[in-house]
């Protein structure tokens, strides 16, 4: 499988997007700095989320939505 960058996201952001991803059943994975990394590197502030590439689209538009509830 080949994956594609989905986008970086606080915590909590990315564990809501990720229920989302999981009923929609579109295959996920994540990478997550470490405490010491996101203190020496300032572009390392939360979850990074890689989707399957051909369901990018996708997941793009469900992110936006869990963003979106988040933010209301």
């Amino acid at each position: 499988m080949k994956t594609a960058y989905l986008g970086q996201y606080t915590d909590e952001h990315a564990n809501a997007i990720v229920e989302e991803l999981v009923k929609a059943h579109i295959p996920w994975t994540y990478k997550q700095a470490s405490f010491i990394t996101r203190a020496l590197f300032i572009g390392e502030w939360g979850t990074r989320l890689f989707v399957h590439d051909e369901r990018l689209a996708e997941a793009k538009e469900i992110a936006e939505r869990v963003i979106g509830l988040a933010d209301d």
